[in-house]
């Protein structure tokens, strides 16, 4: 199985790139985005000057629990820059989301609750709520980490998107809200109420 079809399987396809974004990605901002690939994971991520966002971590469920995926996070975490992710809410129908988000909360990450985010899927065109989570390593704020999740999402998750799938993503404005009063829970909460 190649790279793209791990991720394909793994992750919701809500939430997947196509294989031509990816490999567009890859190609044209090989710059800024890259695939850390084994035999028993896939990363893709994008390193700016400023932070981090990992795109899809996977790692095989053979591997799972051998610390693969810690060892993958900290070698993002020695380049010393803000590492942001995205994160369904937990789905306990699947229980792949809760352990997900226990893994992040042993990595150090923590949930970026002023940030609002919700996309329409172009694959499926369902409205997809998603939460930032984030490690900082010199204390940056959560204003910060939403103006480096606006970047990210202009220049990778709508990058010629009109040319690859026909129609635009909608805008950053449409997709992302920072307000210090958001009325939402902090996502690692729902772990504390299920121990």
């Amino acid at each position: 199985m190649n790279w793209y079809e791990k991720l394909n399987e793994y992750f919701p396809i809500e939430e997947m790139k196509s294989r031509k974004h990816m490999e567009m990605l890859l190609k044209e901002k090989s710059d800024v985005y890259y695939k850390d690939e084994g035999q028993n994971h896939v990363l893709m991520y994008a390193e700016f000057k400023t932070f981090i966002f990992i795109d899809y971590l996977y790692v095989s469920s053979k591997s799972r629990g051998q610390g693969l995926g810690h060892k993958l996070i900290n070698t993002l975490k020695t380049k010393q820059k803000p590492i942001i992710l995205e994160v369904e809410p937990v789905d306990y129908e699947e229980t792949d989301s809760e352990k997900r988000l226990r893994f992040y909360q042993r990595e150090g990450f923590k949930h970026a609750q002023s940030i609002g985010y919700n996309r329409r899927s172009l694959a499926t065109n369902e409205e997809i709520p998603l939460e930032i989570l984030y490690w900082a390593p010199s204390n940056e704020d959560e204003e910060m980490i939403y103006k480096q999740m606006r970047k990210m999402y202009e220049d990778i998750h709508t990058y010629k998107d009109e040319q690859i799938y026909g129609k635009a993503y909608q805008s950053a404005e449409e997709v992302l809200s920072y307000d210090e009063k958001r009325d939402t829970d902090d996502i690692f909460d729902v772990l504390k109420e299920k121990v």
